[in-house]
């Protein structure tokens, strides 16, 4: 199993329970320069949830490590996004309540080639293929690893995990990809498909890159947009609203900004999500955040 040993720090793990995440913990327990805080959300969707919250607990003790959890009520027909964001602002709760350098999870490459499809599926713009990726604060080690190399370390060390009923309920499109397309892939087809995601995560990086100087900034202008192409001003408008902390908007709400910012007059306030938006002056568009 392919692991990327994280910088010496303290790092909070999200354990589920299942054989990634557990097989992630083992790993990562046997290195002393790690600072390790066990976290389990429990999203209340199946209704033996709370077995898989008890057991990560159990493990948690058996590493001697300080666990952390929390329970929400989503419910059998909560959305996946739904369950992620709330998963994620759990997690990162706990990274602050123990001032840890980063969240880890055990995203691995199955992960990654389900997540470009599904991505692809959706129609997503270019960074749809590279989305799971490391960041400063969210360290995915498992990245190169595949499911059954996971698999087999943790029946090699005789780990116990538990199994989620809901990773075979087919109505949930991630499911639906790796039960019915990713299984079709041989390694061939696999290696293609990480090296297509490779060149476009260097691309990206390049096109980045030319992109920070106009959007790294505290405004753009109207005036600046309006002679853009369509294209790169969707690209300019998605970038600057990253760099302000905005990452999970869609590409309808991009397409909608992108002609807005454009024909809207001065005085119009265009939404984007979660209390951000942007207010078109007669100078610049400002980019504004709703107190929570």
């Amino acid at each position: 199993m392919i692991v990327e040993q994280p910088a010496p720090g303290s790092y909070v793990v999200a354990v589920s329970g299942g054989v990634d995440s557990v097989a992630l913990l083992h790993n990562l327990a046997q290195s002393d320069k790690l600072r390790l805080y066990v976290a389990h959300f429990d999203h209340g969707i199946r209704q033996d949830s709370a077995e898989d919250a008890r057991f990560v607990s159990q493990l948690a003790r058996q590493y001697g490590l300080e666990y952390f959890s929390e329970r929400a009520e989503l419910g059998q027909n909560s959305s996946e996004a739904l369950a992620r964001t709330k998963r994620y602002k759990f997690l990162y709760s706990v990274m602050a309540q123990t001032q840890a350098n980063a969240v880890i999870t055990a995203h691995h490459q199955d992960d990654v080639l389900e997540t470009a499809i599904l991505n692809m599926l959706r129609g997503t713009g270019r960074k749809g293929l590279t989305s799971l990726q490391s960041t400063n604060t969210l360290v995915r080690p498992l990245l190169s690893a595949s499911k059954s190399e996971i698999t087999d370390y943790a029946l090699q060390q005789k780990l116990s995990w538990h199994e989620d009923t809901t990773n075979h309920d087919e109505r949930y499109t991630r499911n639906y990809i790796r039960h019915r397309l990713l299984v079709k892939f041989d390694s061939s087809a696999r290696q293609q498909l990480l090296q297509i995601i490779e060149r476009q995560r260097r691309c990206n990086d390049q096109i980045d890159q030319l992109l920070d100087p106009i959007t790294h900034k505290l405004y753009m202008s109207q005036q600046q947009l309006v002679g853009t192409p369509h294209e790169l001003t969707r690209e300019m408008l998605a970038s600057w609203l990253r760099y302000h902390g905005v990452a999970d908007f869609s590409k309808q709400t991009i397409e909608r900004l992108a002609v807005h910012v454009k024909t809207k007059p001065v005085g119009t306030r265009l939404d984007v999500h979660g209390g951000a938006y942007i207010f078109i002056n007669h100078k610049r568009l400002e980019f504004n955040q709703l107190a929570r």
